[in-house]
């Protein structure tokens, strides 16, 4: 069996190399404009607060555990640069060994090529319907929509999963997607949706559960084909690698005649070893395990053993744009453990769909706008205070920060037109390069005094255009005097 490549492809770095990503990595609106929204939900901002906080405190507990933490996620930050350095010799050997092993390697540029490959796989089983495991690839190219659209019936196993599909919603955290849902809304959609589901079912945990196991059993056992994504992939053995919490993952994995797993070229590590890091590093930051219940790992076909067809689909979907970005390409190393989201002060209030892209919170700030062009995602890098928490608990040491910052001025020198924020600020310039200016501008805010009528901050509804940018700012008020007013009067001139 042999791969199949996109003709024709242009090269970087000896890779096929897609244009910025399509899917559902673009947001309908900016995120001010969503956030305003979310931030008038109690309720969510309850559910938020409490999940993001559990999960903070069962991380911090098993990180504690070991000695060596800040040793194992130096290694993972070193491990993940020297892969993305050489990651067209991995995917050849990742190729070359998944081909050995009875796989087919598919290569797809962006959404549409990866849609369109999964969809013909699916097809040429001759069945209707599709189980899939949890999957960020697929949810960034939209892949249940692409396969509904061809007339499929797609199955969602995760529970969380579960639960926003049956919902009609859209995911809001990387490891939870139903995490903006409290147990009672759990229990109100599967009461709504679930076919033959008891009429007493309760909000209680097991229960849900149980009613969600029920539902699933049957797809399971008569599924024919099955779609996962990969937490990891070995090159030098063709290995793949899915970890999770439920066991719906085995399911998909062992059952079905046919499977096919979407993955972001970036997933690839190139030996076993290099995958026990990630092994330790990936459950304590993302669900505060010591080990995923479920580790499961496969290599091409086994005959009478598990699926007898494998496809592998490699997907760039804009990856190769952020590999040519000395700053950014750092986002690629992410290992998708959700760590930076539980405890970004903006996220927690914000929620994930605030952000209108499949990656919420600061590595969704910085690797949407990567991976589809900043100016499609423009606001997203503002979404931060660059507080640093998220650099604080990321276990391959992303400096996001840095990289928001790097996005953040990308924006700016892309505006053909300066903008009033700009226009603003040169003027400051110039007022705070000259000593007299500067003098005469501090006495001209203490004006400012006047308007805040002793309150602690300038109020935030100031007129057009300034509203712009108090709306969402607090102002200090000025004080009495300034600094070198303060020193004259205290050392003299």
């Amino acid at each position: 069996m042999t791969a199949t490549v996109p003709p024709k492809a242009p090269t970087f770095l000896g890779l096929p190399t897609a244009p910025r990503g399509v899917g559902h990595l673009r947001g309908d609106q900016s995120f001010p404009d969503a956030a305003r929204g979310a931030l008038r939900d109690g309720q969510l901002r309850a559910n938020l607060g409490h999940a993001t906080s559990t999960i903070r405190g069962k991380r911090a507990k098993v990180v504690d555990e070991l000695p060596d933490w800040a040793q194992l996620r130096e290694a993972g930050r070193a491990l993940k640069a020297a892969t993305m350095a050489r990651l067209d010799e991995h995917l050849e050997e990742l190729e070359r060994q998944v081909t050995a092993r009875g796989g087919v390697v598919h290569w797809a540029r962006d959404a549409n090529e990866a849609n369109e490959i999964v969809t013909r796989l699916v097809q040429a089983t001759g069945t209707t319907e599709v189980v899939k495991v949890k999957s960020m690839a697929t949810q960034e190219i939209g892949l249940n929509e692409a396969l509904e659209a061809a007339g499929l019936d797609v199955f969602e196993t995760d529970l969380a999963e579960l639960i926003v599909q049956l919902g009609e919603d859209k995911p809001s955290h990387i490891l939870v997607p139903a995490i903006h849902k409290n147990r009672a809304e759990i229990r109100e959609i599967f009461a709504r949706t679930i076919p033959g589901v008891d009429p007493d079912l309760t909000d209680d945990p097991r229960q849900l559960a149980m009613a969600a196991r029920t539902h699933l059993r049957e797809r399971f056992l008569r599924a024919r084909v099955a779609v996962s994504g990969a937490n990891f992939a070995v090159a030098e053995t063709g290995t793949l690698t899915v970890v999770e919490s439920e066991g719906n993952g085995r399911m998909c994995l062992t059952l079905p005649e046919t499977l096919i797993t979407v993955m972001g070229i970036e997933k690839v590590v190139p030996t076993w070893r290099d995958l026990e890091v990630f092994l330790q590093l990936l459950p304590r930051s993302s669900t505060g395990e010591r080990m995923n219940p479920y580790t499961s790992t496969w290599a091409g076909v086994t005959p009478g053993d598990g699926p007898q067809e494998f496809h592998l689909v490699l997907l760039d979907n804009g990856r190769t744009a952020v590999l040519a970005d000395e700053v950014g390409r750092e986002a690629l190393h992410c290992i998708r453990c959700s760590a930076c989201l539980n405890v970004c002060p903006v996220y927690e209030r914000a929620g994930g769909h605030s952000y209108g892209s499949v990656y919420p919170g600061p590595i969704g700030a910085v690797l949407s706008p990567m991976l589809t062009g900043v100016e499609d995602n423009a606001s997203l890098p503002y979404a931060s205070s660059l507080c640093g928490a998220c650099y604080d608990v990321c276990p391959v040491a992303i400096d996001i920060p840095s990289i928001l910052v790097h996005l953040r001025a990308e924006h700016v020198e892309a505006q053909e037109r300066p903008t009033a924020e700009a226009v603003a600020f040169r003027g400051l310039s110039k007022v705070m390069s000259h000593p007299r200016l500067w003098h005469l501008a501090q006495r001209a805010s203490r004006l400012g005094r006047l308007i805040a009528r002793g309150r602690p901050t300038l109020p935030n509804a100031l007129p057009p255009p300034v509203s712009g940018w108090t709306r969402s700012r607090d102002l200090p008020t000025p004080p009495k005097e300034t600094f070198v007013e303060s020193w004259v009067r205290e050392h003299g001139s």
